[in-house]
């Protein structure tokens, strides 16, 4: 068994195997110098932390890899797969043969599209050695400008304003999290970041990047649409049920207001882009990803893929095709993967889910919150709203919120529960806190 990438899916595939009953060798190849490492806390403490302490936390203990007996490869990039061969190369013209192969791959950031990037001075976020960079650039007084105002555009952000940057953040959207995240929750979020003193402005389109006297000079567009007030909300009515994208709006600096902005430091969080540049070469489907069936095996039976890199059918969404980069998923499918390569044929149907910690607030969704037709929400007596996201057949499709601490995470939790039953709940208890939701999980189907 060959693991092509060592992050959080490849790893997690590879042990599997062996707690799955696999005897035979098993070969992790990572290009990275470095022992598997968690990713997520590269844009939270690893940037915030305390001068000694810039290391993310590794996946697994020292000798881990070694007494499971997995052969780590680090420091090696796949060049091809020989199909025929049952074999991988390596760019140093090593030759690994597989039984199966797994393409845990990832995704890269997706580079800026401005006119004048090659300047220089812009910053992305994927690996360890992008957070050391960026966290030395993070010092107090310096003026970061984050491009971008999803999860990781926002934790940047929230990280800088924590060490005493001056934040500003670009968002080209309507709103910040525009696709991940119900707009009201998205609302909260951004609140919180003004009060920390970020400037985040949205519904700009970057024209040009130059440098002058030190400093990058962000010139930037007019507004993809013509503003009204700066700020424009409606109040929240307990109990609202209604479309699931509600009438907020945001911040939107008029044409007078859109001048260059100087900053110390860009850093970009403008998407990613899967990697499939392997799976191309060795001729495998492609779409949005390397295309995999619902058993994550891709269009040759011996090569599965899974993780970033990957598009798969999601039996909760109707068979849609989706594609998730989310550290729980990769969990999720590095441990269903390995076993589906053992020829367990389980079809791949976990709840989509998601977080980010941003200041003192935790934000976490489970299911995908596009996918619903009306949202019915849950005010709690301690302030949190929960909100739910429901079909046309009145099936739980999300379930979303905010709060500080873990104060979300239970009632999420049971949500999550419900939609992988593919629970129909009645809308009065759901939008009742006095009714536990573990009621409606005793009522749902198992």
């Amino acid at each position: 068994m060959v693991v092509v990438g060592a992050g959080e899916c490849g790893t997690r595939a590879a042990f599997e195997l062996r707690e799955a009953g696999w005897n035979g060798p098993i070969t992790l190849v990572g290009a990275e110098h470095s022992r598997p490492y968690e990713r997520p806390p590269l844009s939270k403490y690893v940037l915030t932390g305390s001068e000694g302490n810039v290391e993310p936390p590794a996946l697994y203990e020292d000798g881990a890899l070694r007494d499971a007996g997995i052969e780590y490869v680090a420091a090696a990039t796949v060049t091809g797969v020989d199909r025929e061969g049952h074999e991988a190369v390596l760019a140093d013209g090593r030759r690994i043969p597989y039984e199966r192969l797994l393409l845990a791959t990832g995704a890269s950031a997706r580079r800026l599209p401005v006119a004048g990037i090659e300047a220089g001075g812009v910053h992305y976020l994927r690996s360890r050695a992008d957070a050391i960079v960026l966290r030395d650039r993070l010092r107090p007084g310096a003026r970061i400008g984050v491009i971008g105002a999803g999860f990781i555009g926002l934790e940047v952000a929230a990280a800088a304003a924590a060490r005493g940057c001056a934040v500003t953040v670009i968002e080209a959207a309507p709103r910040p999290m525009s696709r991940a995240v119900p707009a009201a929750i998205a609302t909260a979020v951004a609140d919180r970041h003004r009060q920390a003193g970020v400037d985040l402005r949205c519904g700009l389109a970057m024209e040009r990047l130059t440098r002058q006297d030190g400093a990058l000079l962000l010139e930037l567009g007019a507004p993809r649409e013509a503003p009204g007030p700066a700020v424009q909300r409606l109040p929240h009515r307990r109990g609202w049920s209604g479309p699931a994208a509600e009438p907020h709006t945001y911040t939107v600096p008029r044409p007078s207001e859109a001048l260059p902005l100087a900053f110390d430091t860009v850093v970009a969080g403008v998407g990613a882009v899967p990697e499939t540049a392997l799976a191309e070469k060795a001729g495998l489907a492609i779409d949005n990803g390397v295309r995999v069936d619902d058993r994550l095996i891709t269009s040759d039976p011996d090569i599965f893929a899974a993780g970033d890199c990957c598009s798969f059918p999601h039996p909760l969404y109707g068979g849609r095709r989706i594609r998730l980069e989310a550290w729980r998923n990769a969990q999720d499918q590095g441990r269903a993967v390995a076993r589906n390569m053992l020829g367990d044929g389980r079809p791949f149907a976990a709840v989509p889910w998601f977080w980010s910690d941003q200041f003192d607030l935790t934000l976490q969704i489970a299911g995908l919150p596009d996918a619903a037709a009306r949202e019915v929400v849950r005010d709690r007596p301690d302030g949190v709203t929960i909100r739910f996201g429901l079909g046309d057949d009145g099936r739980l499709l999300y379930a979303a919120a905010v709060g500080t601490g873990n104060a979300v995470a239970k009632d999420i939790s049971l949500a999550e529960i419900l939609i992988a039953r593919r629970a129909v709940p009645d809308p009065a208890p759901l939008t009742d806190p006095a009714v536990p939701l573990k009621t409606l999980l005793r009522q749902a189907p198992s």
